[in-house]
């Protein structure tokens, strides 16, 4: 069988698109979209405050109890069944209405990142010293896709719409891997299609894949001695990371040019006059395909060992994260990004312009100009080259998601601009028209089966017959822990 790519099938999947579109083009499809936007205008402010809370909590991952906690509580008012603490993860959770086929999930994350406490300034100012921000958004992405499931369960709930609309609370996006562990214990299994979103500064359905990636934690132990006095008793464990951080720089020379590599060292000793008893170092690696992520891994880990064998120290490891690359399904971006095109872009008022403005003066190098939030970017299929959990959610599902303009244009996520913005009435009018596509999508599928079949069609083939999924984490428990 001829291997495929995750874009091989884009001719069958436009065509097959295309005669289902013509064979559904019925008015009630259009008053059903109708409705599902007006209720999420008329729920706005609630989504707005839902979004404001969270933005405020910034809980980092696996630590988001009130996020979850406040999410989950919205969903059992709203007449959703929610199981708690699934795949052993205490803040991960699922919220479904309706039964039968077809089952239709949306994703949703609110982890924060650390030290990127902002207040919504259009300067440098921390909400809380040394704090936590959502600097990637999650908050939004939270609220937002929340949104979007209330508004799908109405519909079904009137009989306007039949079958299971599923909200997934997915925590530790930022490398703790959330949705990992939730895709290894098999709560997507039984999904139809999975869809998701996410902010950035323009906005965008088109299919598009990510790097895979893997992270580890190498810890080397030495022998302690008086750096002056008695330096021959002494065996350095940071000598060690400096020895793998020095093999694994030579490595990056013989690497897949698509590759990347990078590292902290989170303990490097505690004085420069004691040999360092313990250092540790934490690596990730990426790439465009999953395997080559493992094959790159375990090279990584020869650098460790040899590390450890010349320095006369001891070391080991635990895998953080790993994720696999997000595998794009034409079907059904096409019909996310038509939907896309009939919400439209972001319109600033004149305050929104104002403070969009100011904000812009601190980007470093901004890559779009202001107004472009307004526009739909072409659809194009790309391979971008961050990481996401979703990967491991789009092998078991097939799955699409979209971008909108949450940010100014010209920014970027993981930066005190992203929080900025994110905690302003600009990012919530990127986030309600996010609702309204994937509420629309969502409803566009359960009235077409033939369009989740033709998605099915593509995912299938481009997984190939011999797909089975083994996480790059492995087997090991999740780490609750990990931003403690």
């Amino acid at each position: 069988m001829k291997k495929s790519t995750p874009f091989s099938h884009i001719k069958f999947s436009c065509c097959t698109l295309l005669c289902c579109l013509v064979a559904f083009p019925t008015s009630n499809a259009n008053e059903v979209k109708n409705k599902l936007q007006a209720s999420i205008d008329r729920d706005a402010e609630e989504s707005i405050e839902i979004a404001q809370t969270i933005w405020d909590l910034a809980e980092l991952g696996y630590q988001e109890f009130e996020s979850s906690k406040l999410l989950q509580q919205k969903a059992k008012e709203a007449g959703f069944t929610v199981e708690t603490a699934v795949a052993d993860i205490p803040t991960a959770f699922v919220a479904s209405y309706g039964s039968g086929q077809p089952i239709i999930g949306i994703l949703g994350e609110f982890d924060a990142l650390p030290g990127l406490s902002q207040k919504v300034s259009q300067h440098r100012e921390a909400h809380i010293k040394g704090g936590a921000g959502h600097a990637c958004g999650h908050n939004l992405f939270a609220a937002g896709s929340w949104a979007a499931a209330k508004a799908i369960k109405e519909q079904i709930a009137n009989g306007t719409l039949s079958g299971t609309i599923r909200f997934y609370g997915t925590p530790a996006e930022e490398g703790g891997a959330g949705k990992v562990y939730m895709a290894r214990s098999g709560v997507f299994d039984d999904v139809d299609v999975m869809l998701h979103w996410h902010p950035a500064g323009f906005n965008d359905a088109s299919p598009r894949s990510t790097n895979a990636n893997k992270g580890a934690k190498f810890r080397f132990h030495g022998i302690p001695a008086h750096a002056a006095l008695s330096p021959e008793k002494g065996r350095s464990a940071l000598d060690a990371v400096e020895a793998m951080n020095f093999m694994a720089n030579l490595m990056r020379e013989h690497v897949p040019e698509s590759s990347r590599i990078h590292y902290v060292i989170t303990q490097g000793g505690e004085a420069p006059n004691v040999v360092p008893e313990f250092a540790e170092v934490f690596y990730y690696i990426r790439h465009p395909d999953f395997k080559t992520v493992q094959e790159l891994f375990d090279r990584l880990v020869l650098t460790a060992q040899a590390a450890a064998m010349g320095t006369e120290t001891k070391m080991d490891f635990e895998v953080i994260n790993g994720s696999y690359n997000i595998l794009p399904n034409t079907t059904l971006s096409q019909i996310t990004y038509n939907n896309l095109v009939e919400v439209g872009g972001v319109t600033y008022n004149a305050d929104e312009q104002k403070f969009a403005e100011e904000l812009y003066t601190t980007l470093y190098k901004p890559d779009a100009k202001l107004g472009s939030q307004e526009q739909i970017r072409p659809f194009v299929p790309s391979a971008g080259r961050a990481s996401s959990d979703v990967g491991d959610v789009s092998w078991q599902v097939p799955t699409a998601g979209l971008t909108t303009a949450c940010l100014i244009p010209g920014s970027y996520l993981h930066t005190w601009q992203a929080v900025a913005a994110g905690g302003s009435s600009i990012a919530h009018k990127g986030m309600l028209n996010a609702s309204k596509v994937l509420a629309m999508t969502a409803a566009e599928l359960m009235q077409n089966p033939d369009l989740i079949a033709a998605a099915r069609e593509e995912w299938e083939a481009d997984r190939g017959e011999d797909f089975k999924y083994v996480p790059l984490l492995g087997d090991r428990d999740p780490p609750l822990d990990y931003r403690k």
